[in-house]
């Protein structure tokens, strides 16, 4: 039996929005000051979660039709191939790498090989998170 929440259902549409937002800053800001993929996958998970509690699971998993334990494993996978990255140049395990690229309508924008290490961390967080909420969830 599904509740009718009009209130909890529209405010979940506009702060998973603002969520996502936070999720994205705190990504791309990780490298330079605090966040991360760690940070950011964690708040990009809770958006996750707000819709699965506002909503119910069934709808919100035909709407975003992702199996979580494949999010983790690709994070896994793109995380140990940056690192593995570097060793086919020669260079340790994870030793990352960036240059100064001129874009047009960015300028000068550096561009780093750590953003694809955060960005398999980040898959590998919000795949774990919401798969650990979604099992506790069907034992209830």
């Amino acid at each position: 039996m599904k509740i009718n929440d009009v209130i909890l259902e529209t405010v979940s549409k506009i702060v998973v929005f603002i969520i996502l937002t936070v999720a994205v800053y705190l990504f791309f800001s990780g490298h330079n000051s605090p966040g991360g993929g760690f940070v950011g996958g964690l708040v990009l998970a809770s958006a996750f979660i707000l819709l699965f509690l506002a909503f119910d699971i069934e709808s919100v998993q035909k709407g975003i039709p992702f199996d979580f334990k494949r999010v983790a494993a690709l994070g896994v996978f793109i995380a140990v191939g940056t690192g593995i990255g570097a060793m086919i140049f020669g260079e340790p395990f994870l030793t990352q790498t960036f240059s100064t690229f001129h874009i047009p309508f960015f300028g000068e924008t550096e561009l780093a090989t750590i953003t694809l290490f955060e960005a398999g961390v980040a898959l590998t967080v919000v795949g774990v998170v919401v798969t650990i909420i979604l099992s506790i969830s069907e034992d209830v």
